[in-house]
């Protein structure tokens, strides 16, 4: 288990880039999208598009 509770966000954003199977941070990590003002989505692909987005994974 990683101790990405003590992360930073851009911290947490590349080790989840890295370390996809880590669902504990990857939930983590979305929990703390959702605290960011701005962005509001209501569907799978809106939160899909948003998380490509917020990693710099392209749309390909």
């Amino acid at each position: 288990m990683s101790n990405y509770l003590n992360l930073s966000y851009q911290e947490l954003k590349e080790y989840i880039k890295t370390h996809p199977q880590d669902e504990d941070a990857f939930q983590y990590f979305l929990k703390q999208m959702r605290t960011k003002p701005g962005v509001v989505v209501s569907t799978g692909e809106q939160i899909e598009t948003e998380l490509k987005k917020r990693l710099g994974i392209s749309n390909e």
